[in-house]
């Protein structure tokens, strides 16, 4: 026999035994979630087309009574490092599952959901790659008639955070709002500063800017370079003081230079713990 870990969007993190000579398999356990009913809820798994052709996968899940078609809906990405965003088990979504909301992950290029190439063509002078993706899929699921395009909102953090950043400048008018949480916002100044200890170990994802062709390149898709005077969406931003990837300086800045040139005022909070 061999065990393996399982868990899925419905399924609460297992551990099942299969039996290689009979090939069965027996659940040995499983987490217990309060007041849970995976029969109350659906997910899917479909792909999209992006702009350049490129199929991107999408997952969703959202209680089976609800109008999907009028229900708020969240989605979320992260899209860096080669790093898999799985769509397994999340309690902390529940709540907003009951409250009638749409959970999706978007595996954009630049994680590894698809293999090494999906990494490779979301890195270095690919990285436009995952903010097109992202803005896509988006789209395209509200088309699928999932999601109500008033109600739509994203969330990311860290390089995730980046994305967020990204998107809005892009196509702020997609977003009823979003969730930044430390968000990496100031690319060309961060990477450029080498005392910071992760920057040149940072130059095989997003490259070294002391080269004038991925310095051009970074000025595309920095979210702090690229605001711009236009209506942006609500925004929700967390950072701390002492978080040692990204510095709180570096999302203050993003926040102060939105506030400063933004041209609504749609509700926007700042929070540093």
């Amino acid at each position: 026999s061999l065990f393996y870990n399982y868990s899925s969007l419905l399924n609460p993190e297992s551990i099942v035994e299969f039996n290689i000579d009979k090939g069965e398999s027996n659940l040995v356990w499983s987490k217990e979630i309060n007041n849970f009913d995976k029969n109350k809820y659906e997910d899917n798994r479909f792909f999209i087309t992006a702009r350049d052709g490129e199929q991107i996968p999408v997952v969703t899940i959202a209680k089976k009574d609800i109008d999907l078609r009028n229900a708020p809906i969240l989605f979320y990405g992260y899209c860096s490092y080669g790093i898999n965003i799985d769509a397994s088990f999340r309690q902390s979504i529940i709540p907003l599952l009951d409250k009638g909301i749409i959970f999706s992950i978007i595996n954009i290029r630049g994680g590894g959901e698809m293999g090494k190439h999906w990494y490779e063509m979301g890195r270095m002078k690919n990285k436009m790659n995952t903010f097109y993706d992202f803005n896509d899929a988006v789209k395209a699921v509200l088309k699928k008639e999932i999601g109500d395009p008033a109600n739509v909102f994203a969330r990311g953090g860290s390089a995730g955070g980046l994305l967020m950043g990204a998107i809005i400048n892009m196509e702020p008018e997609l977003y009823t709002g979003i969730i930044s949480a430390v968000p990496f916002v100031d690319v060309v100044t961060t990477m450029l500063d080498e005392t910071i200890p992760l920057t040149t170990g940072e130059y095989d994802e997003w490259g070294n800017p002391n080269q004038l062709d991925y310095y051009t390149y970074m000025l595309k898709y920095s979210p702090y370079d690229n605001i711009r005077k236009m209506d942006y969406p609500s925004i929700y931003v967390t950072t701390g003081y002492h978080d040692s990837q990204v510095q709180y300086w570096e999302p203050a800045k993003w926040v102060a230079k939105i506030r400063a040139m933004r041209t609504n005022n749609k509700p926007f909070i700042f929070e540093c713990s």
